[in-house]
């Protein structure tokens, strides 16, 4: 599944939140699986309200009124506190790594814009409860929706200024600034800020790529509410939800263009290929591999291989530079042809598992279950991974 953030109003943590529950997230399930993290004393707020004669969804995280609020407030500011309530949460691996992601891109920009290290700073512009639950409530529902994908069109900023704890600052505020680095956005004559901080650090990370809506099968559109109601136009996010890029117009396949990086290394420690291809996944790469070459005086060597979109280029060649041996890169466009893929959830003799369909036209020409699927279920009923993927072939077929 993809999701593309349509920013023409800007974008917030809250506004995230309401076009997720807007697009079916259960409100009661987002609350219990919010539940796992280690904080109290807040509650969500969810209505249905309009924004310049539009239907929106609005989520308000509410921090109650109690004694010691303060206090509690203060104490998860420092990057050390919020990281601390990850690692003690129940959440699931994934969402707890891309949330510690987010922060810490967070706490890196409010450092460098005021002269600290990342560890000392204080979010002085963040509600330290209302921040995390707009973070977390968010990877959570793109979590439950089975978001794999994410893109993003143009950021509305807004204009104007910013009243903050360190006095009237301009828009876009300087954290917000920092966090949109690489990404494309654009300023509108609102007088307000539009994009606030802990927007920009969620779709800053988790967006792929910025421009045009891709090609793909819209099946839902989530619309959340910002705080202000504009006249003029509608102050709204909205997500457009489908699946992945499928074939548009001749039904043969989808055309389009990547980058292809490559570098060939005979001098490094093996052991470090696989944090190196993980950083590359997480940077937005669409593939990575490792070939096997010989290079001059009969030397065995790897070609390491990265594919990315345009957007995705400069941030990958930085990551294989730093985290490997090479010194040198070469990158050339590429065009390549993908199946119409689409996510579809089966029955088997061992419940339902996600398999991939992969279709040329109106022909399906493969079918695989998710590895991960049947790699729980190997697990929870201690039976052979083989025998849980031969089920679903024969099930499905």
């Amino acid at each position: 599944m993809i999701v593309y953030f349509d920013c023409f109003s800007g974008v917030s943590g809250d506004m995230i939140l309401g076009a997720l529950v807007d697009a079916g997230v259960s409100a009661k399930e987002l609350k219990n699986e919010l539940s796992r993290l280690p904080i109290k004393g807040y509650r969500l707020n969810i209505k249905a309200v309009k924004r310049a004669g539009l239907s929106a969804t609005k989520v308000d995280v509410e921090t109650l009124r109690k004694e010691g609020r303060g206090k509690q407030r203060t104490a998860l500011r420092r990057f050390k506190d919020v990281r601390r309530i990850i690692k003690d949460s129940s959440l699931s691996k994934d969402i707890k790594q891309k949330g510690l992601s987010v922060f810490k891109r967070l706490f890196e920009a409010e450092a460098k814009v005021h002269g600290e290290k990342y560890d000392r700073i204080h979010l002085h512009e963040l509600g330290a409860i209302d921040c995390i639950v707009d973070i977390f409530g968010t990877l959570i529902g793109f979590d439950m929706l089975g978001i794999k994908r994410f893109h993003s069109s143009g950021i509305n900023l807004g204009s104007g200024a910013v009243k903050t704890e360190h006095g009237i600052l301009p828009v876009p505020a300087p954290a917000t600034a920092e966090l949109l680095k690489n990404a494309r956005v654009y300023s509108s004559d609102t007088g307000f800020e539009l994009t606030t901080p802990t927007g920009a650090a969620i779709v800053s990370t988790l967006a792929q790529g910025f421009g045009p809506m891709p090609c793909m099968d819209v099946l839902n559109i989530g619309v959340g509410a910002g705080n202000k109601d504009m006249k003029d136009k509608p102050n709204v996010l909205r997500l457009f939800i489908g699946q992945d890029p499928v074939p548009c117009g001749t039904g043969q396949g989808t055309e389009d263009k990547v980058i292809v990086i490559e570098t060939n290394i005979d001098d490094m420690n093996p052991q470090i290929y696989e944090y190196v291809i993980e950083k590359l996944f997480k940077a937005g790469a669409l593939d990575v591999f490792l070939t096997q070459v010989i290079m001059k005086k009969g030397r065995p060597g790897i070609k390491l291989t990265a594919l990315c979109i345009d957007d995705k280029k400069e941030d990958l060649m930085k990551i294989i530079l730093r985290e490997t041996t090479s010194i040198g890169l070469r990158f050339y466009e590429a065009q390549r042809k993908t199946l119409h893929r689409e996510i579809k959830s089966v029955d088997s003799k061992f419940g339902k598992i996600n398999v991939k369909i992969s279709r040329l036209g109106n022909h399906v020409l493969k079918t695989v279950p998710e590895y991960r699927d049947c790699r729980k279920i190997a697990k929870k009923f201690n039976i052979p991974l083989l025998e849980v993927m031969k089920s679903v072939k024969v099930k499905l077929l």
